[in-house]
């Protein structure tokens, strides 16, 4: 089974890249299970239900997000209606929405989960690591393959819990910092792991956000808004991953970074 995973959409031009790149390069892949982080798919912050249909329309199968996720008021009245748009697993009870769901594919059953790390995050989480425990205690018995969206800023975290999920999980995947590490691998022939996917969006900018509004808080010390450049020539980081069938342990993982001129992405609507 092959899993293409894309890393933090950012904006318009993160889900036009998406878009042509599954209609190209994506269709020689021949993968099974496409999953998304779409936290950062509308304007750089948050989803709404139009981007999220959007998403689903590419032939998303799974968009979880992270910090992000609450930005657009809209999330609060329909994430909950939906099976396949979560938030991290770890927010209190209570909280609107999934943060992990199962899902069937080729005869398989495959739990896809939702964690956001605590190390310069959100203070008001449970601890994501016994948050894992505890979700995985619960599926075990009943799903074959187990996938993980770790969304946190500390590459230290994020390591640690790939190797602290080492043989539960096949897949542990990092996004939230938006640039991608090179450290894809397989972890005692057990887990498929890397610290960040990376993002798609304009390649020149500060993490898919306006260079120069960026380069005015170093230089200012002044927060402002951000802003997702509405074109611009555009990268697209994803990872693919291959799970034997039979063993259902990780056989292949492989990086992907393409780069698309603003030309080629002009005329996509999404």
């Amino acid at each position: 089974m092959r899993f293409l995973i894309v890393g933090d959409i950012i904006g318009n031009p993160g889900r036009r890249a998406l878009k042509k790149f599954l209609s190209t390069e994506g269709k020689s892949l021949n993968y099974d299970f496409l999953i998304v982080n779409g936290e950062n798919a509308a304007g750089g912050f948050g989803i709404t239900k139009k981007v999220y249909q959007t998403l689903k329309d590419l032939g998303v199968d799974v968009i979880t997000t992270g910090n992000h996720v609450w930005d657009k008021k809209e999330t609060f009245s329909f994430i909950g209606e939906t099976k396949d748009l979560l938030r991290p697993a770890n927010f209190p009870e209570g909280v609107p929405g999934l943060g992990w769901n199962i899902f069937d594919r080729k005869g398989l059953k495959i739990a896809v989960i939702n964690l956001m790390g605590l190390t310069f995050m959100n203070p008001y989480l449970e601890n994501p690591f016994l948050t894992f425990d505890r979700i995985y205690e619960e599926i075990k018995p009943r799903v074959d393959i187990v996938v993980v969206d770790f969304h946190a800023e500390a590459t230290s975290e994020k390591q640690a819990f790939g190797l602290y999920a080492k043989g539960r999980a096949q897949i542990v995947f990092g996004t939230h910092t938006h640039v991608p590490t090179a450290d894809e691998r397989i972890i005692d022939g057990e887990t498929a792991y890397i610290t960040d996917v990376g993002m798609s969006g304009v390649r020149d900018t500060v993490i898919g956000m306006n260079f120069k509004e960026s380069i005015s808080l170093y230089l200012t010390g002044i927060k402002k808004k951000f802003h997702v450049p509405d074109k611009g020539d555009t990268v697209f980081n994803a990872l693919v991953v291959d799970i034997d069938e039979n063993s259902l342990k990780p056989v292949k993982v492989e990086r992907i970074q393409k780069f698309y001129p603003w030309e080629e992405l002009r005329g996509l609507s999404v």
